[in-house]
């Protein structure tokens, strides 16, 4: 629930309050529930814990020291495939076997972070390391010599608007700017396009454009793309009238250009696959914030046509959200629960299926998500990558850490995942904005 502050007496200083604020703000409450407790099918869903002030509990951003990368799972290997980038936020893998990468940011958003909260969550982002300009372009990156690193860094398309999801179909690349998809003609193996970016369709962006990340992904026929829009608020503090065509997934027509919502009550997804198995869409959510440390849990879930997954009104199915007014029992009778829950506040944003052969069996049709992190959780939970294993196109079991060591014992970011792929060996690829890098997962030799 937003706060109002009335200062009836000498007014205090801007500053001065901010400071409180984050000082109460790192005093809030703590999870009671093992990290466990918030994953799979089924997960925990305690009562939500109300405060003035939300918590407040960020990894500081470092970078990465000399000679320290993250740290693999047992039976891997990790390295770098590309350094001294720029926020690196997401990748694409081109069929010559050419890595895409967006560098990229929020644009300016005149109208995001307003207020006294405002200018806390404005200074809590810069401790996070996620208020760097926007490089406004994409990155090639080629291993041409197959040895695991890339020698070839060239800049591909610039002048971009916060570029983030790409997606090739036939001989065009389509980008997802934060305010519309745009097209470029493509030719195998270039290493630079100056074409002029055609419209494709619009999204929603303007001056507020609280999630600002718009990704894509083709449909297998090439027909149409489907596009990530997340939410322009928390839970709709902002006035529902500003949602409109936002918390959704919207699927483009390429023939027609036209637009539809394909499904919509998805706070803030971000990466999305088809299940190999099932041959269904899958997306990974950032749910609700300010509900205390053991709620909301971010997900992954399948995606049905048409279907409801209940923001702002309702939580997991028809666990409403009080704070939302004028309530909607209508909608949150009708919202789907999440397929698997990943944990509280972990950021979910990149997410893969694996379908090449370099890992082992277990890992074939499972899916691994880049974890950015938490803000508004004590202690700390994400920062990392894991794997989810999926049985007959289904979630199978616990989610299992395939990379972490992103925070140092001390509390600091030295990196955080972002965007996954995979390359055209088999190998992961996580794209770091904190550490400017992109790390390349592999089996142990």
């Amino acid at each position: 629930m937003s706060t109002v502050f009335t200062l009836r007496a000498r007014p205090v200083p801007l500053l001065l309050m901010s400071s409180v604020l984050l000082a109460l703000a790192g005093c809030a409450d703590k999870a009671m529930l093992p990290p466990v407790a918030s994953t799979g099918p089924a997960p925990a869903l305690p009562q939500p814990v109300k405060s003035l002030i939300p918590t407040v509990d960020i990894a500081p951003a470092k970078g990465w020291p000399a000679g320290v990368t993250p740290r693999a799972a047992s039976g891997f290997a990790v390295a770098a495939f590309a350094t001294g980038l720029t926020h690196p936020r997401w990748l694409y893998v081109l069929p010559n076997g050419d890595v895409l990468v967006a560098e990229t940011n929020a644009p300016p958003r005149p109208d995001e972070g307003k207020g006294i909260k405002g200018w806390v969550m404005g200074k809590v982002m810069k401790k996070a390391g996620a208020a760097v300009p926007s490089p406004n372009r994409i990155v090639l990156l080629r291993d041409a010599d197959h040895d695991g690193v890339a020698e070839v860094k060239t800049e591909f398309i610039k002048g971009l608007n916060s570029p983030f999801g790409m997606a090739l179909v036939g001989s065009t690349l389509y980008v997802a700017n934060t305010d519309a998809v745009v097209a470029f003609p493509y030719t195998p193996g270039q290493t630079a396009i100056s074409a002029v970016p055609v419209p494709v369709a619009p999204l929603p962006g303007g001056t507020l454009n609280h999630h600002w990340t718009k990704n894509i992904i083709a449909s297998k026929d090439g027909a149409k793309l489907y596009a990530t829009v997340g939410s322009n608020s928390n839970v709709a503090e902002n006035g529902i009238d500003k949602e409109q065509g936002r918390a959704a997934i919207v699927e483009i027509d390429l023939a027609s250009k036209a637009t539809r919502l394909f499904a919509s009550g998805l706070r803030n997804p971000n990466g999305m696959g088809w299940q190999p198995q099932s041959g269904a869409l899958w997306t990974v959510v950032n749910e609700r914030d300010e509900l205390g440390s053991d709620l909301v849990p971010d997900y992954l879930t399948s995606v049905r046509d048409g279907a409801f997954y209940g923001w702002p009104y309702s939580y997991y199915g028809n666990h409403v959200d009080e704070r939302v007014k004028p309530p909607r029992p209508d909608l949150v009778a009708k919202a789907v629960a999440p397929d698997y829950a990943l944990g509280t506040h972990v950021a979910p944003l990149g997410m893969v299926f694996y379908e090449g052969t370099l890992f082992p069996p277990q890992f074939a049709g499972g899916a691994f998500v880049g974890q950015h992190g938490s803000w508004n959780r004590t202690p700390l939970n994400g920062y990392n990558v894991v794997f989810v294993p999926f049985a007959n196109g289904k979630p199978n079991g616990a989610p299992i850490e395939l990379l972490a060591g992103f925070v140092n014992q001390a509390g600091d970011a030295y990196g955080r995942p972002v965007g996954v792929a995979v390359d055209k060996a088999g190998a992961l690829l996580v794209a770091d904005d904190v550490g400017n890098a992109v790390w390349r997962v592999t089996p142990a030799r």
